[in-house]
């Protein structure tokens, strides 16, 4: 069986690329090696010969795809809330990169007869008003009417909607939520987790500072969940496409989760709110009972054990960026 991972550089990527590695699998890596991704798969052991694709090109689309069987859809223009939202420039680059990237990814499948796909989507498709609620947990069924957040929300939600048009494919589609753990991204896209951890192991160099008042929510899922859930997806697919979120029912108040990072850091931290950045949505948390009833997965790695799995990544990344 010949799998094609896009992003399989990439954060959740490569950790799927190694857990595929190590079950023998034929497996081709679809990545732009954008932004040094490349040390990702190095990091975790994984030694595949590479080449770089640009998905926004058409033709190497295709070329990438020759004899797959299997494709798990993971590349995308991804990031931070200033990365993909600050401003309508932002906004677009989001929206055009990641529409362009799903169309010919998805055209290369149907052409080159892929029987399966599994695509990564996104919380971010859910009614943004809904995310501006406190307390909110969306279920699948929530998405009743379109108003997602932003342009990378659109992009994925269209993704979704191509994949609904998609006939004789099997496809299983993962909402996903807030993922960390190693590997995560440490430049101007890092999501608040691996912000939080940089921000105390450089502590008092550099301020610890919580964007907002961190009264904000999320759910927080660490990346060997999410590539159980992923797999068990592939295992599930079906044609009208099965849907599932891939997060934790667990919701964490920011200012909770920083607390829980300066404990691990072992300082006395002093933790400084800004209310007046960026933090998007006020709320979301992923109900994750259809993924518990038909895939049978569950998150099994608790915030403390992840966060703390994390920070020590982190610790020693830089530690190695600084001695060379």
């Amino acid at each position: 069986m010949r799998i094609v991972v896009t992003g399989g550089a990439g954060f959740i990527g490569s950790h799927l690329v190694k857990r595929l590695f190590d079950e023998g699998m034929d497996i081709v890596v679809a990545d732009d090696f954008s932004r040094g991704s490349r040390l990702n798969l190095l990091d975790l052991g994984v030694e595949l010969e590479c080449e770089s694709v640009d998905l926004r090109d058409y033709s190497q689309a295709s070329k990438v795809m020759d004899g797959a069987d299997v494709v798990y859809h993971l590349a995308a223009r991804v990031g931070s809330v200033e990365y993909l939202h600050a401003n309508g420039v932002t906004e677009l680059k989001a929206f055009q990169d990641n529409i362009i990237v799903d169309a010919n990814v998805f055209r290369a499948c149907i052409e080159k007869e892929v029987k399966k796909i599994i695509y990564a989507s996104s919380v971010s498709v859910y009614p943004i008003d809904l995310q501006q609620k406190p307390d909110t947990v969306f279920s699948e069924e929530d998405l009743r009417y379109y108003d997602p957040e932003g342009g990378y929300g659109w992009a994925k939600l269209l993704g979704e909607i191509q994949m609904s048009w998609m006939k004789g494919i099997d496809i299983g589609i993962a909402r996903i939520f807030n993922i960390y753990g190693p590997c995560v991204a440490l430049d101007e896209t890092a999501q608040v987790i691996p912000a939080l951890i940089y921000k105390a192991i450089m502590y008092p160099k550099v301020d610890f500072v919580v964007w907002g008042n961190g009264n904000q929510t999320r759910c927080f899922t660490y990346v060997s969940d999410c590539i159980d859930a992923l797999l068990r997806l592939n295992e599930e697919a079906s044609n009208p496409p099965l849907i599932v979120n891939v997060g934790s029912d667990k919701s964490v108040p920011i200012r909770v989760l920083a607390e829980k990072i300066v404990e691990i850091s072992r300082k006395d931290i002093t933790i400084k709110y800004d209310p007046t950045k960026l933090v998007g949505p006020i709320s979301r948390a992923a109900d994750i009972t259809r993924a518990k009833n038909l895939l049978g997965w569950s998150p099994k790695v608790s915030l403390q054990e992840g966060l703390r799995r994390t920070y020590n990544w982190i610790e020693e990344k830089l530690r190695r960026i600084c001695v060379s």
